[in-house]
C-alpha cells in the first residue's frame, strides 16, 4: 500500500511514520509533505496512491484546499487537533478521522475500516466547499503536540502560559512551568491562535490575557509588560506601534 502524509508538525508526521509500519509491515510511505501547495504539486506530478492522510490545518491554509485542485480519487484519513470541526461531514465523506496525537489503536481501526469497505469512499469535492465556509471562523488551534522523550503529548492551549522564541528556536511554556519546543515559528503560531485569547507582545513573546500581570509606561511611549511566570529578568516591551492595539485587546 502506497500511503502519503500531508502534515506540516514534524511531530505528528513523525508519529504517524513510526506507527504505520506496526498496522501494516507492507505499507510504504511515498511522501510526506508539508503545506497545500506542496501537496497539490506533488498529487499533479505522481500517480495518486492507495491512501491519503491529510491534516486538516497547513502552514499555508486548509487541506480542503486541496481538492479545490487536484481530483483526489484515493481514500482520506484526515487527522486533526480540531475536534470543533465537522467531524461527523468527516466520517461520512472519509475513511475516518482521527484525533492528535494519533494513536496505535485508532490508527489500527481506521486501517480495519478500510480493509472491510468494498470500494474507496470518496471526499465529496462540493460538499468539502461547502464545509470550508463553516469551518473557517473555527480554524483556531485547540492543542499543540509536543514530544517528551519517545513519547508524544497533547496540550491544550488552555494549559499555555505563553509562547516565546530563544535562540531561533520556538518553546510553548507550560502553567505547570515546563517548556517545550513546538514545530512552528511565532509568525504560523500568529495564524493558528485565536487573536481574541492571545498577542504577538514583541518578536519573542506570544501570550494569553491571563499570563500578564500588568503593563506600565515606559520610555519612547512604549509599554513595560510583566509576566505572572517570567522566565528571567529581562524587559518585556510593547513597541509604541502596537500599544494601541494592545491596549484594545486587553480591554476587549
Amino acid at each position: 500500500m502506497r500511503v502519503i502524509i500531508i502534515e506540516d508538525e514534524d511531530l505528528a508526521a513523525w508519529g504517524l511514520l513510526s506507527k504505520l509500519p506496526r498496522v501494516d509491515p507492507s505499507i510504504e510511505v511515498v511522501a510526506t509533505l508539508d503545506s497545500v501547495k506542496a501537496a497539490i504539486g506533488w498529487l499533479q506530478a505522481n500517480p495518486m496512491p492507495d491512501l491519503a492522510f491529510f491534516d486538516v490545518q497547513l502552514a499555508d491554509g486548509l487541506s480542503f484546499e486541496i481538492f479545490e485542485q487536484v481530483k483526489v480519487t484515493c481514500p482520506v484519513i484526515f487527522t486533526t487537533a480540531y475536534d470543533a470541526y465537522a467531524l461527523k461531514a468527516f466520517k461520512v465523506n472519509s475513511v475516518d478521522y482521527l484525533l492528535k496525537p494519533v494513536s496505535q489503536e485508532d490508527l489500527a481501526q481506521a486501517f480495519s475500516k478500510l480493509r472491510t469497505l468494498r470500494g474507496a469512499p470518496l471526499v465529496d469535492a462540493d460538499l468539502i466547499r461547502n464545509m470550508m465556509e463553516t469551518i473557517r471562523p473555527n480554524r483556531f488551534k485547540n492543542r499543540f503536540m509536543v514530544k517528551i522523550g519517545d513519547t508524544l503529548s497533547s496540550i491544550d492551549v488552555r494549559d499555555v502560559e505563553y509562547f516565546f522564541g530563544e535562540n531561533k528556536v520556538v518553546w510553548l511554556r507550560h502553567r505547570n512551568g515546563r517548556k517545550y519546543v513546538i514545530d512552528y515559528t511565532l509568525e504560523q503560531l500568529e495564524d493558528l491562535l485565536n487573536p481574541e485569547l492571545f498577542f504577538r507582545i514583541n518578536r519573542q513573546y506570544i501570550t494569553p490575557l491571563d499570563a500578564i500581570k500588568n503593563a506600565t509606561a515606559y520610555s519612547n511611549s512604549r509599554l513595560k509588560v510583566i509576566l505572572n511566570a517570567p522566565l528571567n529578568n529581562e524587559d518585556i516591551l510593547i513597541s509604541r506601534e502596537k500599544v494601541d492595539a494592545f491596549k484594545e485587546w486587553m480591554g476587549k
